[in-house]
């Protein structure tokens, strides 16, 4: 989903951040109204869109921050200021990187992330296709108001009032919201076209923005000024899910019943996600014979099939509904990338290990194929940089050998 907001120019960027807040300060008591969407068939914002140069950029919290030898990066989660923007972003921030208040003023980037305070952050254009994409921001603007959001289920709409049923998007927390929608909501389908309130029914999957205020009520009661429908669940007539997203990849890792999976998406599945594993996933081999959650391993290969909802965090998070455990086997390397003449621009030489010995060394060879977790691109696998990949079980006699990069992750020292 990616929501038009407005089209900002690059010469006005600074005239922006001086921009008085006044409204929102004589509003401080009321829920604050998110950055929405413009209506893309309206003729003066087509014109204005024509003119000026769009600046890239995410309303959102900072939900991860790494901070080591590779760099300092920020997740920004939200949603995009135009329909082209990303909901999520990791951005790499650099000594150019400006972080401001509204009125310009420099703010302790450590201070935004403590005290969970929204942000405008602005990117340059060369953005990745990963999930979430990355790039480099160019100005992160903290905000004088907050909201939360949840992503779920419509189980009730009455009156200009929603119940929704679903996954904090910054909490990570199961929660029930009842929303009652403001008289100027902004609520947009996945293509950014406008909706009109009484659009929204049972069944629909949404994403919504609310607050500041919540009551202490059960179920708690907010007020939401800005929407997105993300999915309607269809069937065939029988009440079954006509299609089912899944994943053939990889368990990274296992925590507190859920699995962290990585490879390929199926009929539109991601290709990193967590999935949670509970009473009601089923477990079995590529024979249909049962098995239980101990057999749900690191390293194990997997077909992992799932809803169309989940949680808008990276990365992204849903229940499992069923997972086939593979016999396959999983070809695994931890070690660190050294300059090497068999090196070039689709190859990397791994000291596998990381020790003296040459002789079970890698090159890994990086593709359109290869899913680069955390990472913009071939170019972050510099010399000294520690990895974690997994690749083809075909691999060259040759000392080194040589094999196809399957998934590639920087090992960053909070991993170690």
């Amino acid at each position: 989903m990616k929501n038009m907001y407005k089209v900002l120019a690059t010469t006005t960027i600074l005239a922006m951040l001086a921009a008085p807040m006044a409204a929102s300060a004589q509003n401080a008591n009321k829920p604050i109204t998110p950055p929405g969407k413009v209506n893309s068939h309206h003729a003066s914002d087509v014109a204005k869109e024509k003119s000026n140069k769009h600046v890239a950029g995410t309303l959102g919290q900072i939900t991860n921050y790494v901070n080591d030898k590779s760099g300092k990066f920020v997740t920004v989660t939200g949603r995009g200021l135009s329909h082209t923007d990303q909901d999520e972003i990791i951005l790499n921030i650099t000594d150019q990187t400006k972080i401001v208040d509204s009125k310009g003023k420099r703010v302790d980037l450590q201070s935004i992330i403590d005290g969970k305070k929204v942000v405008k952050a602005f990117y340059d254009g060369k953005i990745t296709r990963s999930i979430p994409a990355r790039g480099t921001a160019l100005t992160l603007v903290v905000q004088d108001y907050s909201f939360s959001a949840i992503t779920g289920k419509v189980t009730a709409s009455t009156d200009g009032r929603v119940t929704v049923e679903g996954t904090n998007m910054y909490t990570n927390a199961e929660e029930t919201m009842i929303l009652n929608i403001a008289p100027n909501a902004k609520i947009y389908d996945q293509e950014g076209k406008k909706l009109k309130k009484d659009s929204l029914k049972e069944g629909m999957n949404i994403t919504a923005f609310f607050g500041p205020a919540v009551t202490a009520s059960i179920p708690a009661q907010s007020t939401t000024n800005y929407i997105t429908v993300n999915a309607v669940e269809e069937n065939n007539g029988g009440g079954e899910v006509a299609e089912q997203a899944g994943t053939d990849g990889v368990i990274i890792s296992k925590n507190n019943g859920s699995i962290t999976v990585a490879g390929k998406g199926i009929d539109g599945g991601q290709n990193y996600l967590i999935l949670h594993i509970d009473k009601d996933t089923q477990i079995v081999d590529e024979k249909g014979k049962a098995l239980t959650e101990e057999a749900l391993k690191a390293d194990v290969r997997v077909d992992a099939f799932y809803g169309p909802y989940m949680a808008l965090s990276y990365p992204a998070q849903t229940h499992a509904q069923k997972i086939i455990v593979k016999d396959q086997e999983t070809f695994k390397i931890e070690g660190t990338i050294e300059k090497s003449p068999f090196a070039n621009d689709s190859r990397v030489y791994v000291n596998v290990g990381s020790d003296d010995n040459t002789g079970n060394d890698l090159i890994l060879n990086i593709n359109k194929d290869t899913l680069l977790l955390n990472l913009q691109g071939i170019e972050d696998l510099k010399e000294g940089t520690k990895i974690v990949a997994y690749h083809s079980a075909a691999v060259t006699m040759s000392l080194p050998g040589i094999t196809n990069a399957e998934i590639v992750m920087i090992k960053h020292e909070a991993d170690k």
